[in-house]
This record gives C-alpha cells, sequence and structure tokens, in this order.
C-alpha cells in the first residue's frame, strides 16, 4: 500500500462498514468487481478501494451499485447513504495529527479516538496514555530503545498530552479504563513520578466521563490476560465497535461485530472481577502515600 492509500484509510471506520456492506451485497448478487466497476464507468480498483473504505463514495454509485445489486429496499440503501454521508464528513474533519510528524503509526488510532463517543482500555502493565502525566510518558518514552533521541522523546510527550484535550472539551470522551494493580507498583520513572501519576489518577477518577477501575492481583485468572487493547465506540449507530490491539511489533484492529462484540465480552467480565471504583480509588491513594 502507497503512502496515499494509507492516508486514505485514517479515521475511515465509516468507510470501512460501508466497503464491507457494499462487498456482501456484491458477493449475495454473483456480480465481479469488474462487473461493478463497469456501472460505474470505472476500473476494477476503484471498486477494491471502496470495499475496503479507502475513499469516500458519492450518493450515486451507491444507487448505482444498489440498483446493479438489485437492491431496492429505500431503508437498506438509505442507511447506506447515510453511512456514506457521515464518513465524507469525517473525512473533510482534518485534525491536529494530520499536521503532526509527531503521531507516527499512532495516526489512525487518534483520529478514531477524536471521533469517538467512549473508549473502554484495558491495561496489564502500564497507566493508559489518556491519564498519563508527561513525566510518566516521557519516563516510558525513555525506556523505549527505539527512540534514543531527546527531541523524539519529547514529541511523543506532546502527541500524548495533546490527545487528553478530548476528556475535558465541549464533548468530552466517555472512558472506562480497567488497569491490572501491576501497573501501579510498576516504577516508571522512579518514586517521585509515580506518586505524580498516581495522584493524576485520583484527579482523573473525579471527572463525570471517566470510570477507573483497579483488577487486583486477588482476581487471579481472568479473560484479558493476553494482551492489553482499547474498544472505541461511536455515537453513530451504522457504526461497529473498533477494536485496538497495540503489540510490539505491530497493531492488529478487529473491525468485525462478533469480534468486538467478544472483546466487550471480556472487558465486561474484567470489570466484574475489578474493585469498585471507590474501592480503586482507595487503593491507588494508599500506594501514593506509600511512596
Amino acid at each position: 500500500m502507497n503512502r496515499s492509500e494509507q492516508g486514505n484509510r485514517v479515521s475511515t471506520v465509516l468507510g470501512r462498514r460501508l466497503g464491507g456492506q457494499l462487498l456482501l451485497l456484491r458477493v449475495a448478487a454473483g456480480k465481479t468487481q469488474q462487473e461493478a466497476a463497469q456501472v460505474l464507468s470505472a476500473t476494477a480498483t476503484k471498486i477494491v478501494k471502496i470495499e475496503r473504505g479507502w475513499v469516500p463514495v458519492r450518493d450515486p454509485d451507491i444507487t448505482a451499485l444498489c440498483a446493479f445489486y438489485q437492491r431496492y429496499d429505500p431503508m437498506e440503501v438509505g442507511a447506506l447513504l447515510r453511512l456514506a454521508k457521515l464518513d465524507r464528513e469525517r473525512r473533510k474533519a482534518k485534525g491536529w495529527w494530520h499536521h503532526s510528524p509527531n503521531a507516527g503509526a499512532l495516526v489512525e488510532y487518534i483520529a478514531l479516538e477524536d471521533v469517538a463517543s467512549q473508549v473502554r482500555n484495558w491495561q496489564l502493565s502500564l497507566i493508559p496514555g489518556l491519564c498519563q502525566t508527561p513525566e510518566y510518558a516521557r519516563a516510558l518514552a525513555a525506556g523505549n530503545q527505539a527512540w534514543q533521541d531527546q527531541d523524539t522523546i519529547e514529541r511523543i510527550v506532546e502527541v500524548r498530552m495533546r490527545r487528553q484535550a478530548r476528556l475535558t472539551d465541549d464533548r468530552p470522551l466517555q472512558v472506562h479504563a480497567v488497569i491490572w494493580e501491576a501497573a501501579l507498583h510498576q516504577m516508571v520513572g522512579g518514586p517521585e513520578v509515580m506518586r505524580d501519576q498516581l495522584a493524576r489518577l485520583l484527579d482523573m477518577a473525579t471527572l463525570p466521563n471517566v470510570t477507573l477501575q483497579v483488577l487486583p492481583y486477588a482476581a487471579g485468572s481472568h479473560p484479558c490476560a493476553t494482551s492489553p487493547f482499547n474498544i472505541v465506540s461511536f455515537a453513530e449507530s451504522e457504526a461497529v465497535d473498533v477494536v485496538h490491539v497495540d503489540g510490539i511489533t505491530s497493531t492488529v484492529w478487529v473491525e468485525h461485530e462478533g469480534e468486538s462484540t467478544l472483546y466487550r465480552e471480556f472487558f465486561d467480565r474484567t470489570v466484574e472481577l475489578s474493585l469498585t471504583p471507590d474501592d480503586s480509588v482507595n487503593l491507588i491513594d494508599s500506594l501514593r502515600k506509600g511512596l
């Protein structure tokens, strides 16, 4: 995939949802990509881009494809047209991350987070990025051997801090973060940095749009033991949840409705095993006082 195509994929969760539905309609109708392209007087490459959500789709193209696939239900066609309109609007809204060379590989996730209504975050060993202090984020970046240059580290910290503006802007992001107790004990940056970081968590817990819970050691085995992840949800009813699983060398995106539902169920089960928000705050405060 070239750079321009990768850029088109940024913040296209609605586009991928639309493209996936058009793909299903084409397959059900027994049509090839080449046949669909002829209806639009285009090449098969355009159909590939549409079905993968890489490009915005015009309303006339949607109506023409639906007619070709013999789908005439006004409600069904109307839902596709609404999806296309929402996707086009999202693509026009260029955020600060598009102009920042510092966002790096996180650019697509940041774009999704910016248009999301809710994020459910599960963390095994780190404090969630939306809750980090600059000093904690700086210590994390310094500990990553891939980033040795101080200027690069400072730019990474800047990007992380700018993301946190969504928590207190005019459309505050709803955040439900569940943190394994180990992350609270991990001495990132030393006692002073951790003391301030735990104090930040206590401040974050007072926000009406933030729910913070700790999964204690005593919880034992749980369904989210293998990896951290974020579940990103959107206000539009047509948009399926997207799960972002960030590994050491690669990122996995889960956009299939069945799979994302499974992640929600795992998250909900881990929530049940976690301390209540009040008990979580008490634990964090006691750890802070012990530093």
